[in-house]
């Protein structure tokens, strides 16, 4: 029987810096459809 709490399963992975990379990939795209937004706003004028 295997013990639950070996996590024999569990994928090699550092969750803090998979966090930050999934934070700043969306940051950028955020932050570049504001950008675009606001051009296609300023050129609407």
């Amino acid at each position: 029987m295997n013990d639950p709490r070996e996590h024999v399963n569990e994928e090699p992975r550092n969750d803090l810096i998979d966090t930050g990379v999934g934070f700043l990939g969306m940051f950028g795209f955020m932050l570049l459809l504001a950008v675009a937004a606001t051009v296609i706003q300023l050129l609407m004028h």
